[in-house]
């Protein structure tokens, strides 16, 4: 294990993710056993002017604990986690709100909140307003009224979108190990700590296991692939352990105030995604498959040319105009845009001219499936 302090970029803001291991730990109610201290340093943060906006987990935890404590029976299914999440929100931020003597505000999120583009815009432009008042901004996902079609998926995912629309320098997850290892450290005294990563790999992601709690829904692996989602958007990310732990755990959240600190470090990509690209990239959902042929591929990634009707050779699912779709090369993910034409439409069109478009259709919206300024390179 490397015990030299990794040097962090400086911060103005940093996202700080807090999973349910460390705010109801062993699965039992909320507890300020590793909370006081987070809480202490978002508190020190603020001293010094700094901003910390928090996604938390813990609500369909402490909505169980809820029930418990009145000897009733917990629910089950889908409907019954949506009712210990409404439940364990408002306990949720009483926890945290008698920490600070700021006031705090809640802000729920689905996947439409970062799928369509103004909603996006307009729960960045709440985080705008939040940090202008002086408050602390508590996130967490909607699972109250989330299905799995809504869902973003585990809190790291929904902390990466967090830092890219509250503009942050710094994504930190907190976690229950010290950071990613070469192998697993439950397992192998002998694993070692990996300070620093330039790009999440997949032989990264095979060091990464499965979700290391008994509550929680991620793990090493959903960290990792939320630090390459922020990393695309120019933003690092800091895996730490967030368990209050005497003087290691003074030293790793301390250190963060100091630009130091002892975990994993995933530096930003050098090349930085433009913002709507980014967003078309990791948050809306992929609703089919254009498969293209070799002269539109070289077209797309050697010119930066947008995807026309000619080049396409066929097309997987039921989407809509104004969906999202990959594009492949054979089997090759190449790319992902919006798409111009319902698939009804594109199976009349493919493989023709722009010109034919009119003909075939009775009008032509656009010449092309795909606009360049709606793709994204993978």
């Amino acid at each position: 294990m490397s015990d030299s302090p990794i040097t962090l970029p400086r911060w103005r803001r940093i996202v700080l993710k807090v999973g349910s291991s460390l705010i109801a730990p062993d699965g039992q109610a909320l507890s300020t056993r590793h909370a006081l201290d987070l809480a202490r340093f978002v508190q020190r943060a603020r001293a010094m002017e700094r901003e910390v906006v928090l996604v938390s987990s813990g609500a369909v935890a402490a909505g169980r604990a809820t029930l418990r404590a009145q000897g009733r029976e917990l629910p089950s299914g889908l409907t019954g986690r949506q009712g210990l999440a409404a439940i364990g929100q408002a306990e949720l931020m009483r926890f945290w709100a008698r920490f600070f003597d700021v006031p705090v505000a809640q802000l729920l999120l689905t996947q439409d909140d970062v799928a369509d583009r103004r909603r996006f815009l307009n729960a960045r432009n709440t985080l705008r307003s939040l940090r202008s008042l002086g408050v602390i901004p508590i996130i967490n996902e909607n699972d109250s009224v989330a299905v799995d079609e809504l869902r973003v998926g585990d809190n790291d995912s929904l902390a990466a979108h967090v830092a890219v629309l509250a503009e942050a320098e710094l994504l930190v997850l907190c976690t229950d190990v010290a950071g990613l290892h070469d192998r697993d450290p439950r397992k192998h005294n002998d694993a070692r700590l990996l300070g620093e990563i330039d790009e999440v790999t997949e032989a990264v992601l095979a060091m990464a296991g499965g979700a290391g709690s008994a509550i929680g829904t991620g793990g090493m692996r959903t960290k990792l692939l939320a630090a390459r989602r922020a990393a695309e958007a120019g933003i690092g990310t800091l895996i730490l352990d967030g368990r209050a732990r005497d003087d290691q755990h003074a030293d790793a959240l301390s250190g963060l105030l100091d630009e130091r600190a002892r975990g994993t470090l995933v530096r930003p990509a050098l090349q930085r995604r433009a913002a709507r690209k980014h967003w078309m990239l990791h948050a809306l959902p992929t609703s089919g498959v254009l498969r293209v042929d070799p002269g539109a591929a070289e077209a797309l990634v050697g010119r930066g040319a947008s995807l026309l009707p000619r080049g396409v050779l066929e097309h997987e699912g039921e989407f809509e105009a104004g969906d999202a779709v990959e594009v492949r090369v054979g089997e090759r993910a190449l790319a992902k845009g919006i798409v111009q034409y319902r698939a009804a439409e594109l199976g009349r069109i493919r493989g023709r001219h722009s010109r034919e478009i009119a003909e075939l259709l009775g009008e032509c919206p656009s010449e092309s499936v795909i606009h360049r300024d709606d793709l994204v390179l993978l």
